[in-house]
């Protein structure tokens, strides 16, 4: 499978959101819209906003990036994802994305 890590180690290729987009895949987006809504407690979370190529590549964004303070983060620091920086494992910006998803860290360490 292909992997697109993200700023937080989530693997974009993965993601609905994205394959939704790229796909142009309006049933996807509905139904990831409605999952999202109890996954992520956001009641007005709309099929409209599921459109992204993922938060490294061109193109279009969820709504969470331009705020995400992960990737505010990384930036910050020069860095393409959090797997460049020191204090990973102890960082409490992404420490619930790694317990979360602990593939997370898999996927960052294997960036360097």
């Amino acid at each position: 499978m292909e992997k697109l890590i993200s700023c937080c180690g989530l693997n974009c290729a993965a993601c609905e959101a994205r394959i939704a987009t790229i796909n142009n895949d309006d049933e996807l987006r509905k139904a990831t819209a409605e999952k999202w809504k109890t996954l992520y407690n956001v009641p007005e979370m709309s099929p409209s906003m599921i459109n992204c190529t993922g938060c490294r590549e061109e193109g279009a964004k969820l709504g969470h990036w331009s705020m995400c303070q992960i990737r505010v983060c990384a930036a910050s620091k020069g860095f393409n994802t959090c797997g460049e920086c020191k204090d990973l494992e102890e960082c409490s910006l992404i420490s619930g994305v790694l317990k979360f998803s602990p593939e997370t860290l898999v996927n960052l360490k294997s960036l360097n």
